[in-house]
């Protein structure tokens, strides 16, 4: 599964999520190109604990997380958690959406 599908299931099914997945690592097997990792922003996962946050996440991907997904690696932040404790990966994006204050 290409990671922009990816991205594009995540933000269109959670609420004003930015998403970011990458190929975490890679394998001489056949199976490399089914493991991912992602890292969402939104706040829809503001009151839910980090399982719910994940439940969301696999809920958007439906069916995909059983037939072209092997494996997912997650990091999902509120937007003031991902302010607080983000990579600053996702700066522009999130700051894009909306979802940070603009840089001064």
């Amino acid at each position: 599964m290409e990671l922009d599908a990816i991205e594009e299931l995540i933000e269109t099914e959670i609420t004003d999520a930015v998403a970011n997945v990458t190929r975490p690592r890679v394998h001489d097997d056949e199976d490399e190109d089914d493991h991912y990792a992602a890292t969402i922003v939104s706040p829809a996962f503001e009151g839910l604990s980090l399982v719910e946050q994940h439940q969301r996440v696999y809920d958007a991907l439906g069916e995909h997380m059983t037939t072209d997904i092997h494996a997912m690696e997650l990091q999902t932040y509120t937007p003031s958690a991902y302010a607080e404790h983000g990579d600053g990966s996702l700066d522009d994006a999130v700051r894009d959406a909306g979802l940070l204050p603009a840089e001064e």
